[in-house]
């Protein structure tokens, strides 16, 4: 069966579209929920790699072409009427843009909403995850990794500290005391950029930045904000 043939069997709605569940092949995790036109079908059929159809924007996308976040088709299954799809995927990353590794982290608990912890297996924890492995030379020597992933990692183990408090947790200390500790940390660690800045020492400023950073990231999930939301604003800034 060629695939014109297996694109006639699908049942798009009226729109041309069909829903498109997708979901950790490891962890069977729900990750988010799509949509799919024949075009983008054939995409992920042809590249081995989501695309889908934006109703907002009315244009495909294959995912994390900009973020980086892809995944990787392991399996295409059909329910019973052929106008469900449900995608089995290696997930490079998170799934939701709001950092969470699923879009499904919110959870209806009597009269309110409330955020739950929907990590894979590993990854908030000290034991290496795939990913990390991955990015282990055969001596354990760490190899260059997509630059994005260590930020979300660091934003994801930032959004489990606000789930799951630990007393023992610098991050938790630093989202109790967001209004006065974190401020005037970002202030401090900025200040030591400039410094470093000013006597030229590489390593100094590397060191520096990457603390500058790490509070900068607190900062953005006591706020809830994502750092995909800050690369969209660098974005609209380059165009």
């Amino acid at each position: 069966m060629d695939k014109s043939e297996i694109l006639n069997q699908i049942k798009f709605n009226k729109d041309g579209l069909i829903p498109a569940i997708v979901q950790d092949e490891k962890t069977n995790q729900v990750l988010m929920l799509a949509y799919i036109n024949r075009e983008s079908l054939e995409k992920t059929l042809e590249e081995g790699k989501t695309c889908f159809y934006s109703r907002s924007r009315r244009e495909l996308w294959f995912k994390g072409s900009t973020s980086g976040n892809t995944q990787l088709v392991k399996k295409i299954l059909l329910d019973c009427d052929n106008d469900t799809m449900l995608i089995l995927v290696e997930q490079k990353g998170v799934a939701c843009h709001t950092g969470h590794y699923s879009c499904f982290f919110k959870e209806i608990k009597g009269d309110k909403i409330e955020e739950i912890n929907v990590e894979p297996p590993g990854l908030l924890r000290n034991q290496p995850t795939e990913r990390a492995k991955s990015s282990q030379g055969e001596n354990g020597d760490e190899q260059p990794e997509t630059d994005h992933e260590i930020i979300h990692e660091i934003y994801q183990v930032i959004q489990d500290r606000k789930l799951n408090y630990k007393s023992d947790s610098y991050i938790c200390k630093l989202l109790a005391n967001s209004e006065d500790m974190l401020p005037k940390k970002i202030g401090e660690e900025a200040a030591e950029v400039i410094i470093a800045l000013k006597d030229k020492d590489k390593n100094a400023i590397i060191h520096e930045v990457a603390d500058l950073w790490f509070h900068t990231l607190v900062a953005l999930g006591s706020c809830n904000i994502s750092p995909q939301d800050v690369f969209k604003e660098l974005k609209k800034r380059r165009k």
